[in-house]
């Protein structure tokens, strides 16, 4: 039964309106409104869902991932458009000054959006 249903993922933030922002004139995505949310048309032509929730807690982990051919070239450009990067120091996902995860596996570089959500880019 599930198998052929069209699933989609979403996120809850607190403020739609610097939801849509964020996504659409930061980050460049194709977003679209109605009944109150939003969905982020992303490439593959899946869309996420991203619902207002009042007592909106962010996440303790990653709720979306952007694979990217050149982490350098995308941390760059995002922190170009006001995108600021999470800087870990002194923990097992110790980050360099940009951001950026160079401790193994693929490099990757993580930013919140204005509810908190946590978001990367990672090479791919």
């Amino acid at each position: 039964m599930l198998s052929s249903s069209e699933a989609f993922h979403g996120f809850s933030v607190d403020d739609i309106e610097a939801a849509r922002t964020f996504y659409a004139d930061r980050l460049g995505l194709e977003v679209t409104e109605a009944n109150g949310m939003l969905r982020l048309h992303l490439a593959g032509s899946v869309a996420t869902l991203v619902y207002p929730k009042p007592n909106h807690t962010p996440a303790s982990y990653t709720v979306l991932n952007f694979p990217v051919p050149d982490v350098e070239a995308a941390v760059d450009d995002l922190t170009a458009r006001g995108v600021e990067f999470e800087r870990y120091e002194g923990t097992p996902i110790e980050t360099d000054p940009k951001g950026v995860f160079r401790g193994g596996g693929p490099l990757i570089a993580w930013f919140t959006d204005p509810a908190g959500n946590v978001l990367s880019v990672i090479e791919a």
